[in-house]
């Protein structure tokens, strides 16, 4: 693995880095194939928080602190308790396509859930999918349809507005959020190229302009992306006008999170692909970091 120019390696030796969260001076995060949630120092010390067997993506916090972690491949949500104990907030299978993936939880403690639509990693033919919402009593309910691989997802500062990265759809979308959780109509927060035909994958990555993976916002309400197929991170503004482009060398980008004492660490998760059989062989992912110049906002 060849490090990229003004990076540094703040932790790697893991199958496949999903969900980065910066929180109480660490920085979270979940490893697809060693099936646990870790968290790492700004020193790279590592400790690990909780198994989470049928894989861990994304996560967020309930108001009173108690970690909410997504279960891909059961399409779950798992609550930790305070005794550390994992268990059941929510069963996603009535809104879920494929495997349950990135999430964002809002201040009032609901959880806004991306899935995979179809089984990616299977073989299945590509579809949309919906959203899902989880209230803080564990209901669910769909929040969005026909998004093309919901992923990275994140919330304004206020509060108001939701964007969700469509890794397949060659567009961010929005969403106003209304008082009680719902989601108003969907809008282009920025998009850059057709909607590809769902026909098979290969075909779909290769109308793909970009494909945003997880993301985050900064402070002058731009987005971070990792872009899936591009070995780059980037930061656009609403509108698609991209300000900055960063290459990740021969390492594929799959997730970001701004961070740090000052919220300008930028931390991308690499990997040298996505694919299932490859990442589970081998511990070639990485957490890579550089300083960039806006801090972080909103959530994750």
């Amino acid at each position: 693995m060849a490090l990229a120019p003004r990076f540094s390696v703040l932790v790697s030796g893991y199958t496949f880095f999903e969900s980065p969260r910066w929180r109480d001076d660490h920085l979270w995060l979940s490893d697809f194939y060693t099936h646990q949630i870790i968290r790492v120092d700004r020193q790279g010390r590592v400790e690990k928080i909780a198994d989470v067997p049928q894989q861990p993506s994304g996560m967020g916090w309930l108001p009173d602190g108690r970690l909410l972690v997504v279960s891909m491949r059961d399409r779950k949500v798992l609550r930790r308790e305070a005794d550390g104990r994992l268990v059941t907030h929510a069963d996603l299978s009535s809104v879920a396509n494929g495997h349950v993936n990135d999430m964002v939880v809002d201040a009032q403690g609901r959880a806004y859930v991306g899935n995979f639509g179809f089984d990616l990693m299977g073989g299945g033919a590509p579809h949309t999918a919906t959203l899902a919402r989880v209230d803080p009593d564990g209901s669910v309910h769909a929040a969005a349809e026909g998004l093309y691989f919901p992923n990275g997802s994140m919330i304004t500062p206020d509060g108001q507005t939701l964007i969700v990265a469509e890794t397949m759809g060659n567009r961010i979308s929005a969403f106003d959020i209304q008082p009680d959780g719902q989601l108003g109509p969907r809008r282009d927060w920025a998009a850059w190229g057709p909607l590809p035909a769902m026909t098979d994958v290969p075909s779909v990555l290769g109308a793909l302009k970009a494909a945003p993976d997880g993301a985050t916002l900064d402070a002058e309400g731009a987005v971070w992306f990792a872009d899936a197929v591009g070995h780059r991170v980037v930061r656009m503004a609403p509108g698609g006008e991209i300000l900055e482009s960063i290459s990740t060398g021969d390492q594929g980008a799959f997730a970001c999170t701004l961070g740090g004492p000052d919220g300008r660490t930028l931390f991308i998760c690499v990997a040298p692909d996505f694919l299932e059989h490859a990442r589970q062989a081998a511990r070639e992912a990485a957490i890579w970091t550089t300083t960039v110049n806006v801090p972080g906002a909103g959530r994750p």
